[in-house]
């Protein structure tokens, strides 16, 4: 079962993300996309701090949910 951090930062992303195989592309701005292959997860980095929010978390866990890279069962 995933637990629902409060303090997950962009930094551990990143790691998390890497360690899947994606590779980080910068947008205008703080955006940012992780692509793999076809797959892409697009969000704005965390500003003023390093905190991602409630909702990215939550997209992100859709995302690779739906990948099949992880299962929250």
């Amino acid at each position: 079962m995933l637990s629902n951090p409060k303090d997950f930062t962009y930094n551990e992303l990143k790691t998390l993300l890497f360690s899947f195989g994606y590779k980080e592309v910068r947008g205008a701005g703080s955006r940012v996309c992780f692509s793999k292959e076809d797959h892409k997860i697009k969000l704005h980095k965390p500003h003023p701090g390093n905190i991602l929010k409630r909702y990215q978390l939550d997209l992100i866990v859709d995302a690779l949910t739906m990948k099949g890279l992880i299962s929250i069962k």
